[in-house]
C-alpha cells in the first residue's frame, strides 16, 4: 500500500531527532508514513549497527511507521552513487509517497548533506518513465527538508505540541546514544545530559514562531498554497 509521506534520514535517530512529531501528527489525521534510514550506523561511536537496528524498530513501533527499511550506502562516507539513487527511486516508485521529509542539503555531517542530496536527485529522477527499475514512475509531490545540526529559516512550521511526548519516548529507544551514565562507551555529543534538553529547547523554539509549545520547522524549495491565510495567523498576536 502506498504511504502518504516517506521520511528519509542518513541514520537511525536522526528523524526521531528532526521530524517525528510531525509524522505521529499525521498519523493521527489519518495519513500514514514509512522510515528509510539509509545507512546502518556502523561508523558509530557508541553501539552497533545489531543495536540500532533493534533500537530502530523499536522506535518506528512506538511511532506507528506503516514500515521501516534500513539500507546500507555507508556510514561515514555516505554514496551518491547511480547505484544507489537506483535503489532509492525503486523505494520511492514502491512507496508512492505524496511527500518526502529529508535532511537539509547543508550540515556539519557529510552523511547528512549527502543524504539530502541523494534524495532530491531520487525524487525527481522517480518520475522519469525511461528509468527503468521494478516499479512504474512515480514523482513524489514535494521534497521537504529538515535541519539536523545546523538551523535553517523555515518556511513553514508544524504544530506538534501533542505529538511530542511520543516523539520523545521513540527518541529515548536509541539507549545506546543517548545519556546513560552507567556506559562504559566513550561519550558523544549525543551522549551528554544536555542532549536531549536542546532537542527540546530547539522544539521551543520552533514552537514560539507559531505561538504553540512546540514545533517542527521545514524547508521547502516552493511555498505551500494557503487558502486562508487570516486562518493561518490566528493567535499569533495572543497575550502581545
Amino acid at each position: 500500500m502506498p504511504v502518504d509521506v516517506l521520511a528519509i534520514s542518513a541514520h537511525a535517530d536522526d528523524v526521531e531527532l528532526c521530524c517525528a512529531g510531525t509524522l505521529v501528527a499525521l498519523a493521527g489525521r489519518g495519513k500514514t508514513f514509512g522510515i528509510v534510514d539509509l545507512t546502518r550506523g556502523e561508523m558509530g561511536t557508541r553501539g552497533s549497527p545489531e543495536t540500532r537496528r533493534k533500537e530502530a524498530e523499536r522506535s518506528a513501533q512506538i511511532l506507528g511507521a506503516a514500515f521501516r527499511e534500513i539500507l546500507d550506502f555507508g556510514d561515514g562516507g555516505l554514496s551518491k552513487s547511480r547505484e544507489h539513487e537506483l535503489a532509492l527511486i525503486d523505494i520511492l516508485r514502491r512507496e508512492r509517497p505524496r511527500l518526502i521529509l529529508t535532511s537539509y542539503p547543508d550540515d556539519r555531517h557529510p552523511d547528512h548533506r549527502r543524504a539530502g542530496e541523494l534524495v532530491t536527485d531520487a525524487a525527481f529522477y522517480a518520475g522519469l518513465r525511461k528509468i527503468e527499475t521494478a516499479h512504474p514512475a512515480h514523482r513524489p509531490q514535494q521534497t521537504l527538508y529538515f535541519s539536523t545540526l545546523y538551523v535553517h529559516a523555515p518556511t513553514f512550521v508544524v504544530d506538534v505540541t501533542q505529538s511530542m511526548p511520543r516523539r520523545m519516548e521513540a527518541v529515548r529507544s536509541y539507549e545506546s546514544q543517548f545519556h546513560d551514565p552507567a556506559s562504559k562507551e566513550p561519550e558523544t555529543l549525543l551522549s551528554q545530559k544536555s542532549f536531549l534538553a536542546a532537542i527540546e529547547a530547539r522544539a521551543r523554539y520552533f514552537g514560539s514562531l507559531i505561538n504553540v509549545e512546540f514545533g517542527e520547522g521545514f524547508v521547502s524549495k516552493r511555498p505551500p498554497k494557503i487558502d486562508d491565510p487570516i486562518a493561518a495567523f490566528e493567535g499569533f498576536e495572543a497575550g502581545f
